[in-house]
């Protein structure tokens, strides 16, 4: 049976291995004629000090935060992808095409990443994963480990080339 990718979720945490990510991701898109929606996890804060700080500072000037947080977050995605795309020009087509929604949640990143892709109904998950001495090789990170284990879909596991 030949899979059909119409929806690629991908992850990202924003670093140098998750931009190196994208162009799997991308590419993927552009093979299969997909959508990407990109999607970013805010690990919650412990809620006592949360708290805190909105007592601190009060409720609204609490929430105007996050929201200016949230918005700072979809601009540099943004321009990451803009950045990326710039680069790629020569051979993504219509790069700037394939990204069909940004997505920014807040929880746990592994757990966030599987419900965005039961929401969209992603046919796949692209995602950067670390790990370059023996130890971090013998393991996944925690919310890739997560991911892989528990999705429905593919999921494609990236690294960052060694230099």
């Amino acid at each position: 049976m030949v899979p059909t990718i119409k929806k690629i979720l991908y992850a990202t945490d924003l670093s140098e291995t998750a931009k190196y990510a994208f162009s799997y991701a991308a590419d993927q898109a552009k093979h299969y004629d997909a959508m990407i929606t990109i999607v970013y996890v805010m690990e919650s804060m412990n809620p006592m000090i949360e708290n805190q700080v909105k007592d601190m500072v009060g409720k609204e000037k609490w929430e105007s935060l996050k929201l200016e947080k949230m918005n700072y977050l979809t601009q540099q995605i943004k321009s990451r992808i803009e950045d990326f795309c710039t680069e790629m020009e020569s051979h993504i087509d219509s790069c700037r095409l394939l990204v069909e929604d940004i997505r920014i949640s807040k929880g746990n990143p592994g757990e966030e990443i599987l419900n965005a892709s039961k929401k969209i109904g992603a046919d796949m998950i692209v995602m950067g994963n670390y790990g370059h001495n023996i130890i971090q090789e013998a393991l996944i990170g925690g919310s890739a480990r997560t991911v892989v284990k528990n999705s429905e879909v593919p999921v494609l596991l990236i690294r960052l080339p060694k230099k």
